[in-house]
C-alpha cells in the first residue's frame, strides 16, 4: 500500500509539473537577452567574484539594491527566504549593491548592513555603476530572472508580486532540471523596517534629510547648507514637516550633528500608530554626533537621481 501510494504521489507529482510548465506564465516568457557580466563589479562580499562560467547551468536571480532604500528592504525578507530554499536545487541568488548616496560607497559601511540585516548570499559592489548601465537600469529594487542558459526571462522594478516571482523561479529550476522543486510557496513574517507597506493608508511620502532632495523642513530661519548651525525645532509641526534641534550641519545627502543632544523630530501619518499617539504621529529621535540619517517611506520603487 505505502509502495502504491509513494508511486501514486510521483505521478500526480509529475503530471502537475507537465501542467505547470505548459500553462505557468514563465513558459510563455520571452527572452529579454543575456544577462551581462559581472566582472565589473568592485568588489565581492560573501563570495569571491563570480564569473559566467561559474553560473552556466545554474538559475540566477539579480537583485538591485542599496542599503538604505526602504522599498528594497520590504522586499529583502522574501529575497532570503527564496535563497534559504532553492540554493540546493541551483538557483544562484546575487546582490548588486549600487549605491544612491555617497556614505553608501563606502564598502565598510556596506559590509556591515550586509552583516546586520542577515544578507549571505553573494553580493557585487557596484560602486562605479558598471552593471548597473549593462544592464540599462534605472530603479531599486529591480529583479532580474535568469534562466540556466543565462538569458534574462523576466524583470520586477520595485515592490510585490513576489508570489509570481516566486513560480517564475519555479518553473526555470524546472526547466533547468531540478526535479524535486517543492511547489509550496514561501510564508514570511517580516516586521520593523522589512513590514510591507500598508498602500491604502499611506499618507507619508518619502523624505531626505540632505537638501539635494528633502521637503517640508520646518526649522526656524530655514536650512543653512554645508555650515555648522544651532537648529530649533518649532513647539508644533504641520503634518509631513521635519525640523532639526541642535548644532547640525545640513549637507547634499546627509544631515550630520557636532554635539550631543540634537534632535529630529518628524511628523507623519502612521496606519499603526504608537501607544499614546494618534494618527498624525509627531515622532521625535535623539541623534548621536556624527551620524548619518535618512527618513524614507512610500514609493515602491525608487528611480535613479544623482
Amino acid at each position: 500500500m505505502d509502495q502504491y501510494a509513494s508511486g501514486w504521489k510521483t505521478l500526480v507529482t509529475r503530471a502537475n509539473q507537465l501542467f505547470r510548465a505548459t500553462t505557468h506564465p514563465a513558459a510563455l516568457l520571452p527572452v529579454e537577452g543575456r544577462m551581462p557580466s559581472l566582472d565589473s563589479a568592485t568588489e565581492w562580499v560573501n563570495s569571491p567574484p563570480l564569473t559566467a562560467s561559474d553560473l552556466r547551468g545554474h538559475v540566477v536571480l539579480i537583485n538591485f539594491w542599496t542599503y538604505t532604500c526602504i522599498n528594497w528592504l520590504r522586499t529583502l525578507p522574501y529575497i532570503r527566504a527564496w535563497a534559504d530554499k532553492y540554493r540546493d536545487q541551483g538557483l544562484f541568488v546575487i546582490g548588486v549593491h549600487t549605491p544612491e548616496f555617497d556614505v553608501e560607497h563606502d564598502l565598510d559601511n556596506v559590509r556591515r548592513a550586509t552583516k546586520d540585516l542577515r544578507i549571505d548570499y553573494p553580493v557585487a559592489i557596484d560602486n562605479d555603476y558598471a552593471i548597473w548601465t549593462a544592464f540599462d537600469n534605472h530603479y531599486w529594487p529591480v529583479f532580474y530572472f535568469v534562466d540556466a542558459q543565462g538569458q534574462i526571462r523576466h524583470h520586477r522594478f520595485g515592490e510585490g508580486d513576489y508570489e509570481m516571482s516566486e513560480m517564475i523561479l519555479q518553473q526555470l529550476l524546472t526547466e533547468a532540471g531540478s526535479g524535486s522543486t517543492d511547489q509550496a510557496l514561501v510564508s514570511v513574517d517580516a516586521t520593523g523596517v522589512e513590514a510591507a507597506a500598508d498602500w491604502d493608508s499611506l499618507r507619508s511620502p518619502e523624505n531626505y534629510l540632505g537638501y539635494e532632495r528633502t521637503q517640508n523642513f520646518a526649522s526656524s530661519d530655514g536650512a543653512v547648507l554645508d555650515t555648522p548651525h544651532v537648529y530649533a525645532a518649532p513647539t508644533r509641526l504641520p503634518l509631513n514637516h521635519w525640523a532639526l534641534a541642535g548644532d547640525w550641519t545640513v549637507q547634499r545627502h546627509a544631515a550630520v550633528l557636532h554635539k550631543a543632544g540634537g534632535q529630529i523630530a518628524y511628523r507623519f501619518h502612521a496606519p499603526r500608530p504608537a501607544p499614546g499617539h494618534g494618527t498624525g504621529n509627531a515622532r521625535v529621535c535623539r541623534a548621536v554626533p556624527d551620524a548619518d540619517r535618512r527618513a524614507a517611506a512610500g514609493s515602491r520603487a525608487r528611480n535613479r537621481r544623482r
